[in-house]
């Protein structure tokens, strides 16, 4: 049994958990986790995924791109005491030549309007291009590089973004994929601003209720 779950620290500027999170924290119980495991949490956030991965006892590294995010996610993990190293810099590139057997990530992934990326602001923990992929894309491309044979991704995004986009981009990347956990929350305060120009957009469905979708994919 793991140790029991902490409130986490969440400060200004940095991602709260919510729905996305824990629907993705559901899946690393149904791999084989435990102390020999070595996981990496892409776009940590708080380090509340790193920190429910590593319950079983698994070595996890966490990376995030706000330094404000990972000074939260390394205090959060010593107030849990959860063997957590948080690393700063951007996805993968921050842990160059290291391999894992299970890689998780809850990254930005809501469509927007706006033509650039967010550099700063709350913003930076959501927003991810016109298309939503601008971080799902690129954790697709790279999964095949750090993850060990028999490694597995797990990666949570809205359905807005394009569940088959990301199925196929990972087949291509040479990592088979299936969706294997799925839930309708309501829309929050982004999503609901952005509902005229969702609409416009075309993959607005429901203009109430957003699906997620957890994928799973594997090395060969």
């Amino acid at each position: 049994m793991g140790m029991p779950t902490l409130p986490l620290l969440a400060p200004p500027g940095v991602y709260t958990p919510q729905y996305d999170t824990d629907l993705l924290s559901r899946a690393p119980r149904r791999e084989e986790v435990g102390p020999a495991t070595e996981v990496l949490d892409l776009g940590t956030g708080s380090g509340a995924l790193a920190g429910r991965a590593a319950e079983p006892g698994a070595r996890v590294s966490a990376v995030d791109i706000a330094w404000r995010a990972v000074f939260t996610a390394r205090l959060n993990a010593l107030l849990s005491r959860r063997r957590v190293t948080v690393r700063h810099g951007d996805l993968t590139a921050a842990v160059p030549g290291y391999s894992y057997d299970l890689v998780v990530s809850n990254p930005p992934y809501v469509p927007s309007p706006a033509d650039r990326l967010p550099r700063r602001g709350p913003e930076r923990s959501w927003d991810a291009g016109h298309d939503g992929r601008a971080f799902v894309d690129r954790i697709c491309d790279t999964a095949p590089w750090v993850l060990r044979p028999r490694g597995v991704l797990l990666i949570v995004h809205s359905a807005l973004c394009g569940t088959e986009s990301t199925l196929s981009r990972l087949a291509a990347a040479g990592l088979p994929a299936s969706a294997v956990d799925r839930a309708f929350v309501p829309f929050g305060p982004v999503l609901r601003e952005r509902r005229t120009w969702l609409r416009r957009q075309g993959p607005l469905t429901d203009e109430n209720t957003e699906e997620l979708v957890v994928i799973r994919a594997e090395h060969s």
